[in-house]
């Protein structure tokens, strides 16, 4: 009995820790599921036939830029900081400058050294012209002549030139805002030397805003510019509609994605700033083979999942999940499918993932 006894105890303790073991790498999984969502983009049918994408995107100034510099020197004056507003015009910083002015004097000094033997050469023509005419003087001679005073012409010419160039460097060593906006960024300080091409100030146009989003490959032909937008921005608690400015012809540094830019209208742009997100929805324009019904349901043939004899679609649940729904398709329309049950037109589905779904998988829409 005394026997019996500990080996159930001892088989007690194994359960308890085998299950323990059992929950906790279940835990582990379960941890492991929720710390790597698949990433997804999500549609809505129509009645009409029509289906609108949502896509996630970010405010920016419709007009920005790096103000830096063409030559090396130290940072005389810089009194903006991040958040002051400028205007069009407004000195911002400034370079040193002294060998760029001894250069500028260098050449000027030149040029009348050049204007004066000019001057001589001139009057040597002139003379030698009228002896030439009044044959007291030779071809030969004349022909000389000639030669300096094209020669003394060209210097002059060449040193002008040489003042252009350092004027146009001196004009690199003062800054000014090239349109009225803030100052987003400061990379510089006074007394730091700047560097051609570093960037010193970001400047973002003020009160221009617009939308920039990611379209996937397969709906980016259906997108044009004109078309019309609905943006939501929750941090502001607004929605409003927009207009398709701009579609990036070319998804090869943007990872596959295809880059489009929305415009925000200058009545909405009160409380909105750079760098807030927003959810943007835009109708989707197709063309069907055969005309719907008015009230048919359509989703693209790609986003349908075959099981056997059953024919399902992932939508999104509670807690941004995925959730396979089964329902009875219809009839096909080019590359749409009508949907006759288990979808409503409401209802949002996943069109696309960027990894592999299943039921209870955590997604992000992007």
């Amino acid at each position: 009995m005394i026997i019996n006894r500990k080996k159930m105890k001892q088989s007690a303790a194994i359960a308890t820790i085998v299950l323990f073991s059992a929950c906790s790498s279940n835990k582990q999984n379960t941890e492991a599921i929720k710390e790597a969502p698949v990433a997804v983009t999500v549609a809505t049918p129509s009645a009409d036939g029509q289906q609108a994408i949502n896509l996630s995107g970010q405010i920016e100034a419709a007009q920005s830029v790096n103000l830096s510099t063409r030559v090396m020197g130290f940072i005389t004056m810089l009194k903006v900081k991040t958040g002051d507003h400028v205007t069009k015009g407004q000195l911002l910083v400034t370079i040193s400058n002294q060998d760029i002015l001894a250069k500028r004097a260098q050449t000027d000094a030149m040029i009348s050294e050049a204007e004066a033997a000019l001057s001589n050469a001139q009057k040597d023509y002139d003379r030698f012209t009228t002896l030439y005419k009044q044959q007291s003087a030779t071809a030969k001679e004349l022909e000389n002549v000639t030669l300096q005073y094209n020669a003394a012409k060209a210097r002059v010419q060449a040193a002008q030139q040489m003042r252009n160039e350092v004027n146009a460097s001196l004009g690199y060593t003062i800054l000014t805002a090239p349109f009225s906006g803030i100052v987003t960024q400061k990379s510089a300080e006074a007394g730091n030397i700047a560097n051609p091409g570093m960037p010193i100030l970001t400047i973002e146009q003020s009160g221009s805003y617009q939308v920039t989003a990611s379209v996937p490959e397969n709906v980016i032909a259906q997108i044009h510019e004109g078309d019309a937008a609905e943006i939501a921005i929750s941090a502001v608690n607004k929605s409003f509609k927009g207009a398709v400015t701009q579609i990036n012809q070319s998804s090869q540094f943007t990872g596959g994605q295809y880059i489009v830019k929305i415009s925000i209208p200058d009545t909405e742009k009160k409380a909105v700033y750079a760098g807030m997100y927003a959810t943007v929805n835009i109708p989707l324009k197709t063309t069907p083979v055969a005309k719907p019904n008015d009230n048919s349901i359509l989703v693209p043939s790609t986003s349908l999942v075959q099981k056997d004899q059953l024919t399902g679609i992932y939508t999104i649940g509670a807690n941004n999940v995925a959730l396979l729904r089964w329902i009875r398709i219809g009839k096909t329309y080019g590359d749409k499918v009508e949907v006759l049950s288990g979808l409503d037109k409401t209802d949002s589905f996943i069109v696309s993932a960027g990894g592999k779904l299943y039921n209870g998988v955590t997604v992000t829409i992007k």
